[in-house]
């Protein structure tokens, strides 16, 4: 029997990286992508251009998968972008692969988009009145759609005037053969940021991205900045005015990986915060902390600093799982979940453990773990949250279940301790977590613990999942 791993997490769509001016610009883009497969395991694509024609090349798969080096050599040309995206339920179309590429009037283009368009069901019903053909279910296309469509003039005065038309979170690289153009939606909530690699221009959604051909962190591309690097150097527009900063909270909780600086702020440092910061507020009497791998690893390791008790890997984590796996006939209990994690018995058997993770969606996981952790012979088992509940789904960019399925909108603390089968639970706060980002808290959205939408959605928001489906 065949079965699919699906881990119970909010996933982040999308990654990007874009290069300008470099003799190996596709096999750059390719390693850039590789350091951002964590925000994307579906599908990877690479566009090129030499200033003059241009390639595409995109299947799914992960990065090391698609691209080989028959394919890298398809892709010459010293400029380049790419993308990674994350596989959504039901969604696995190359259709739906980016960049997304299109001959215009001014010539060849390349999208790619990290985040999600709130009014993108609206834009797209109006167009398709209007006589508009769509290829893909994605968001981005609409971009693509509105661009075309705009007033003739420079693109970078047409990609303000499109963008000025969406709502939501977007951050977006745009590919010419005579420029590359960064975007980020006017408050901020997915991360750009600008790259030096000696004569070239590197933008990327994380800096990890540039740690791995040693290029330089520049700065982030600033909310409601769009950016324009082109043969002539680099250029810096403020394509819209001011707005509320709202940078996505849970980039630092688990979306970004833990190597990378975000908004300044180094992510691992900052999760080793929210777990200090959590056994502040819920401390346990227990004999050894372990982290849910490898998630709930720098959170774990700052519970464990902070209330002295000692950190222990008690959990081992399987790195090569595929998406699918083949299951014994003989069925065995939490097989998915098994194929995943080990515990170890020898560090858990007779303890009084704390078990740390960074949020809990559905609660089916981390009720399997519970169970497991108390097979290998744990005396108590104390699950903590490194995040509060999650209550409301996500529209800015993130792939989230219905309200319904989310296990902290529906029971309280108490009830979902006695489901997971834990001895006790206890989520870190909304202050703590905000505090923990050593940030001013009013710069960070927040809604899917609070259901503060503090950017407009539809009266009746379209799940994200539906913008994918194939």
């Amino acid at each position: 029997m065949s079965a699919t791993w699906r881990d119970d997490k909010f996933h982040d769509e999308c990654g990007l990286f874009g290069i300008w001016n470099h003799p190996e610009a596709a096999n750059v883009t390719y390693l850039g992508l590789y350091a951002l497969q964590h925000r994307g395991q579906e599908s990877a694509g690479i566009a090129a251009t030499d200033g003059h024609n241009f390639h595409t090349e995109k299947a799914m798969g992960w990065v090391a998968d698609v691209f080989h080096p028959e394919r890298l050599r398809r892709l010459p040309g010293h400029r380049a972008m790419g993308h990674v995206r994350y596989s959504t339920a039901g969604s696995s179309s190359l259709r739906n692969a980016q960049p997304i590429t299109a001959t215009t009037a001014r010539g060849p283009i390349a999208i790619a988009h990290n985040g999600n368009l709130t009014n993108a069901d609206a834009l797209r019903k109006a167009m398709e009145a209007d006589g508009a053909i769509f290829q893909s279910n994605s968001d981005t296309e609409v971009i693509l759609h509105l661009l075309a469509r705009a007033p003739a003039g420079p693109l970078e005065e047409q990609i303000p005037y499109v963008l000025g038309k969406v709502k939501g979170a977007y951050s977006v690289l745009i590919l010419t053969p005579e420029a590359l153009y960064a975007v980020r939606d006017p408050n901020g909530f997915r991360p750009l940021t600008l790259g030096r690699l000696a004569d070239s221009w590197i933008v990327a959604s994380e800096t990890c991205a540039l740690d791995l051909m040693e290029a330089k962190p520049e700065r982030d591309v600033e909310p409601g900045e769009l950016v324009v690097i082109s043969d002539a150097g680099l250029r810096s527009i403020r394509a819209f005015p001011p707005a509320e900063r709202l940078q996505c909270v849970f980039e630092y909780v688990y979306f970004a990986r833990p190597d990378s600086v975000l908004w300044g702020r180094n992510v691992h440092t900052t999760r080793k915060e929210l777990g200090r910061q959590l056994a502040r507020e819920h401390p346990a009497e227990a004999d050894i902390v372990i982290p849910v791998p490898d998630s709930g690893t720098s959170a774990a390791l700052g519970y464990s600093e902070e209330s002295g008790t000692p950190f222990e890997l008690g959990l081992i984590r399987n790195h090569y799982v595929g998406r699918t796996f083949i299951e014994p006939k003989q069925g065995i209990r939490h097989f998915g979940v098994k194929v995943k994690l080990n515990p170890m018995r020898e560090m858990l058997e007779g303890r009084r453990v704390v078990v740390v993770d960074d949020s809990i969606v559905r609660g089916t996981t981390s009720r399997k773990i519970v169970k497991m952790i108390r097979g290998a012979g744990a005396r108590t088992v104390h699950v903590r949250i490194s995040s509060p509940p999650i209550q409301w789904p996500c529209y800015y960019g993130i792939d989230t279940p219905t309200r319904k399925e989310l296990i902290g909108a529906s029971h309280s603390i108490e009830e979902i301790c006695r489901y997971l089968g834990a001895d006790s639970l206890g989520y870190l706060s909304l202050d703590g977590m905000l505090k923990a980002t050593g940030s001013d808290p009013a710069h960070f959205c927040h809604a899917c613990f609070t259901g503060a939408y503090r950017v407009g959605i539809e009266a009746e928001p379209t799940p994200q999942l539906r913008l994918f489906d194939s």
